[in-house]
C-alpha cells in the first residue's frame, strides 16, 4: 500500500527514534476520507502487538457496529495479509489476535449515550482507540481514558470536526499540548488513495458548515441558512406523466402549524408535487385529528399512495390514519444526519421540489441554525414544519433506496 506523509507519520509516532515517541496519545482529526481511520487503526494493532502481551484493549466508536463497518471490516482482513491472527467472537464483541509468540485481547465498545459508560467500567486496559470520538458522549471518552491504567498504555482518538465549541475540541484538541498529545489534521490529500474525481464530488457533497468540516477539515460552528445554497432554481415544474410510486411526508402540530408533502417518484426522481400546509395560530382555530386525517386524504386524491411517514411524536394522528386504512411509517428523526442527507438529495437532483409548494419554498429561505448554541449543532425551532417533514421523506424513503452523496461506495486503494 502506498501511504501519505502524515498517514506514515501516524503508523511510526510510538517507535523507537520517533520524535513524537513521548507523547500519551495521538488525536487523528479533519477531513472525510482523508485515510485516519485505516492508518489509525493498523498503528494500533502493530503498536498493542509489538509492546504487550496477555493485555486487553478497548475499541471504541459510536456504537458496536460502526466500528464493525468503519474500521475492521477493511482492517482485519489487512492483518492477517501481514501475518496477524485474528480471531473474532461476536458473541462476547472480542477479537484475540497473536503475533509471533504474543497474544491480546481486543474489546469492542459502543459510546452513543451517557449510559455508555457503565459498559467500560472495571476493565483494565492496556490502550483504547476511540473512532468517532467527538460523536461520544464525554463520560464515556473520560472514563476509557480512565481504565488506561498499565504502564506504557496510551490513547488513539480519530474523528470528523464538529462545532469549535464543542467539549472534545475544547478539552482534547485545543490542549493538547498541555496534554501531552500528538494532534495530526488530515485532509483529503492526505489519501494518496484518492482520485482527483472523488475529491471532486466529496467537495460538492457538503455545502455550509458541513463543508468546512468534512472537506476542509475544520472546526466550524453551523451558521445562517441550513440551506443556504437552496434558490430559485432548485423550484421545478412538476413532470407530466405518470409517476411510478406515490408517498405522503406529514409534521403534525396542534397550535403549531402542521406540514404535508405528496412525493411523486419519475424517473429515478422523487417531486414534491403537491404540499397542504395549516397554522392553527393564524386560521384561531385547530383542527381535530379527523379533520387532518381528511385534509390527507384530500390531498392523495385517487393517487395509490405506498406510506405516510409521519412524525414519531404524533401518536394519536397515527393512530387515526391507520383506522382509516393508511400504512403509516414512523419517521427517521435523527436531525443532523437527515439534514446533511436532504441537502445531499437537493443538490444531486434526487428530491426536487415543484412549483406550488409555496410554503415549502418560503421555510427554505428562513430555516436557520441556532447560534445560541453551544458545543452542538441546533436549528431554531421556527419554520420549520415542512422542513422536518422533507427531512422525514428523505432520511425514511429517499435514504434508504441505495447510498448516496458520500455513503455511496468504497475507495480504491493504491496497491504497490
Amino acid at each position: 500500500m502506498v501511504f501519505s506523509e502524515k498517514q506514515r507519520r501516524v503508523l511510526t509516532w510510538w517507535r523507537p527514534g520517533s520524535p513524537d515517541r513521548e507523547r500519551q496519545a495521538i488525536i487523528c482529526d479533519g477531513a472525510v476520507r482523508s485515510g485516519k481511520t485505516l492508518c489509525t487503526g493498523l498503528s494500533f494493532f502493530c503498536w498493542a502487538m509489538s509492546s504487550f502481551q496477555n493485555r486487553s484493549f478497548a475499541l471504541c466508536g459510536r456504537t458496536i457496529q460502526s466500528v464493525r463497518r468503519n474500521m475492521l471490516s477493511e482492517l482485519l482482513p489487512l492483518l492477517r495479509s501481514m501475518g496477524f491472527r485474528c480471531e473474532e467472537t461476536v458473541s462476547k464483541n472480542l477479537i484475540q489476535v497473536r503475533l509471533g509468540g504474543r497474544r491480546n485481547n481486543f474489546y469492542l465498545f459502543g459510546g452513543k449515550d451517557e449510559s455508555s459508560a457503565a459498559l467500560i467500567q472495571g476493565i483494565t486496559l492496556a490502550g483504547a482507540l476511540l473512532d468517532e470520538a467527538a460523536l461520544m458522549p464525554r463520560s464515556f471518552v473520560e472514563q476509557a481514558a480512565a481504565r488506561c491504567s498499565v504502564t506504557g498504555s496510551r490513547l488513539w482518538f480519530s474523528c470528523n470536526p464538529e462545532s469549535p465549541a464543542h467539549w472534545f475540541y475544547q478539552e482534547w484538541v485545543r490542549k493538547a499540548e498541555e496534554k501531552n498529545v500528538l494532534r495530526l489534521r488530515f485532509t483529503m490529500d492526505d489519501n494518496p488513495g484518492l482520485s482527483d474525481e472523488v475529491r471532486a464530488r466529496y467537495a460538492n457533497t457538503f455545502q455550509g458548515a458541513f463543508y468546512r468540516r468534512f472537506v476542509l477539515g475544520e472546526w466550524a460552528a453551523a451558521e445562517g441558512l441550513v440551506y443556504d445554497f437552496f434558490d430559485a432554481g432548485f423550484v421545478r415544474e412538476a413532470p407530466e406523466g405518470p409517476f411510478e410510486e406515490w408517498y405522503i411526508s406529514c409534521d403534525y402540530g396542534t397550535s403549531n402549524p402542521t406540514s404535508m408533502g405528496l412525493w411523486g417518484k419519475k424517473d429515478g426522481v422523487w417531486y414534491r408535487v403537491k404540499e397542504y400546509y395549516y397554522d392553527a395560530q393564524a386560521m384561531r382555530r385547530q383542527k381535530t385529528d379527523e379533520e387532518y386525517a381528511g385534509d390527507l386524504a384530500r390531498l392523495a386524491g385517487d393517487r395509490p399512495v405506498r406510506a405516510v411517514i409521519a412524525d414519531p411524536s404524533a401518536a394519536s394522528f397515527c393512530e387515526t390514519l391507520r383506522r382509516r386504512g393508511w400504512r403509516v411509517r414512523k419517521a427517521d428523526n435523527q436531525v443532523l444526519s437527515g439534514i446533511r442527507l436532504t441537502a445531499r438529495l437537493l443538490k444531486s437532483g434526487k428530491i426536487v421540489i415543484c412549483r406550488g409548494c409555496d410554503n415549502a419554498i418560503r421555510e427554505f429561505s428562513l430555516y436557520r441554525w441556532d447560534d445560541k448554541c453551544q458545543g452542538q449543532d441546533q436549528v431554531r425551532k421556527e419554520h420549520d414544519h415542512a422542513m422536518d417533514e422533507i427531512r422525514y421523506f428523505a432520511a425514511t424513503v429517499v435514504g434508504k433506496e441505495g447510498r448516496v452523496g458520500v455513503c455511496a461506495g468504497s475507495v480504491e486503494r493504491k496497491v504497490l
